[in-house]
């Protein structure tokens, strides 16, 4: 056991967004600093003095490097502010939270002063940005992968999310640490009302395209239902007028992030999730918190780590639109099944509690310093 503080240095990019990357670090700084007796510094890229969605510890520690001008002066500038803050700091371990290219290279970049640790959160799909790719873009993915393993092989170890995730990365140094609970509430949702819930940003992503067609089809069937969407909204993505060109503008709503998300799964009886992949799906869990019951396409990679199929929620074929809205309409139309479902995710999910989790982390970074 240490005698003293571990020092821990976070490298990311902004913390002050609503996105589950934010959220995961807010509560796992927060604990590792509160509760397990951390010093923890946080490096963030041009964040400025933007205020913070989520809230984070006030005995972590903050660093926030300005950056820009042409590409070899953004890396120069980036590196050197790097640089310099490790050397102030002299952290124990390093952990890097970016999804990019940079972090993925960051030991080649700055080299390693100490034990490095990479947090994946996202799938290797996110660099493919549509459903059809031409000869030249294959290429360009596979020069992109090459090099994405090459800067993962650096670290000492690379954690992911899920199982599935394993598949993506050629490596020995990888394991799997999942993200925690957001929150697990007391009270649990009552799913009496005729409202189902999605959470996520308007992108591609996220399949709210494939929702939408899904819930037309579950609106044939129950009209007095409505579909409530919490996320970033992006009107380059169309949503909205996709909703009302398939004629069910008035049954879905779309909101922005909400602080109080909580509330709105409370308030809802099921969670559709029609993300065409994922890093992990945290989404689930904090709905599952609450005892509402999930139906999910089984994208890349999460869902199925999370949810029992046919006994705490359902998993579908990804992109299987029809399949989607029947499970959604078995919800809708028998109460006793999601009140069954919805007791048992928010027992099952207990397996994501802060402590359970976080302790994972504690034991990785000692086991790498010592």
């Amino acid at each position: 056991m240490m005698s003293r503080k571990i020092k821990l240095l976070y490298i990311t990019n902004q913390i002050c967004g609503s996105g589950g990357l934010e959220r995961v670090l807010s509560v796992k700084a927060s604990y590792l600093a509160e509760k397990l007796n951390y010093q923890i510094h946080i490096i963030t890229l041009n964040q400025g003095d933007t205020p913070l969605f989520y809230d984070f510890s006030n005995q972590l520690i903050y660093h926030d490097l300005t950056v820009k001008g042409s590409k070899l002066n953004y890396f120069l500038t980036y590196r050197k502010g790097l640089k310099k803050i490790i050397n102030n700091v002299k952290p124990d371990i390093i952990s890097v939270c970016d999804d990019g290219l940079k972090g993925l290279l960051l030991p080649v970049i700055i080299g390693k002063p100490c034990p490095m640790v990479y947090e994946r959160h996202v799938s290797k799909n996110i660099e493919v940005k549509s459903d059809e790719i031409s000869l030249l873009q294959k290429i360009k993915l596979k020069i992109t992968f090459a090099l994405m393993n090459f800067g993962a092989k650096s670290y000492d170890t690379f954690v992911v999310l899920t199982k599935g995730n394993l598949n993506e990365w050629p490596l020995e140094n990888i394991q799997v640490i999942s993200n925690p609970l957001s929150f697990y509430p007391n009270e649990s949702a009552e799913l009496k009302n005729k409202k189902a819930i999605a959470v996520g940003k308007h992108c591609r992503q996220k399949g709210f395209d494939r929702l939408l067609q899904s819930w037309k089809l579950v609106l044939s069937k129950f009209p007095d239902w409505d579909l409530e969407i919490y996320g970033t909204i992006d009107k380059l993505e169309g949503l909205s007028e996709l909703a009302k060109s398939l004629n069910i503008d008035k049954n879905v709503h779309f909101f922005p992030p909400v602080k109080n998300i909580g509330e709105k799964y409370k308030d809802a009886s099921i969670y559709i999730m029609s993300s065409r992949y994922e890093g992990f799906g945290m989404v689930l869990t904090e709905a599952m918190s609450y005892g509402v019951p999930c139906v999910s396409f089984d994208c890349p990679y999460g869902p199925s780590d999370i949810i029992s199929n046919g006994i705490d929620g359902y998993l579908v074929p990804n992109g299987d639109i029809n399949t989607l809205s029947q499970r959604v309409m078995e919800l809708i139309d028998d109460i006793a099944l999601r009140q069954n479902m919805g007791t048992k995710a928010k027992k099952n999910v207990m397996r994501f509690s802060h402590e359970a989790i976080v302790l994972q982390w504690d034991i990785l970074f000692k086991k790498l310093i010592c």
